[in-house]
């Protein structure tokens, strides 16, 4: 084990980064990283009119596994991504096309 310069946390040994502070023992810096669940649009619930958390962007597979042929049958499937916004409120979610493709 070792301790974090930073914050004095506790790491293991094994981790490169603080859990609890997000220092980089390599670098000697705190990294930040990037929030992804930031709104990229202001979408209001249909039903509550309250604002929308942004969920993320997920790709979703149509189609089925052959086993062996699997590979192969992959060429036949339907991929689709779009970015998800959930209601905090009553639980709506909707799906809308990511910017990039809709142009």
């Amino acid at each position: 084990m070792k301790y974090c310069p930073n914050c004095n946390a506790e790491v293991d040994d094994n981790f490169e980064i603080c859990w609890n502070c997000n220092y980089d023992f390599e670098n000697n810096e705190i990294v930040k990283f990037e929030d992804n669940t930031v709104a990229k649009k202001d979408i209001r619930c249909l039903r509550c009119d309250v604002q929308m958390s942004y969920s993320g962007n997920y790709d979703f597979h149509e189609g089925t596994d052959f086993g062996f042929f699997g590979n192969f049958f992959e060429l036949f499937t339907n991929r689709e991504s779009f970015d998800i916004y959930v209601c905090n409120k009553c639980g709506k979610v909707e799906f809308f096309i990511p910017e990039s493709k809709i142009n």
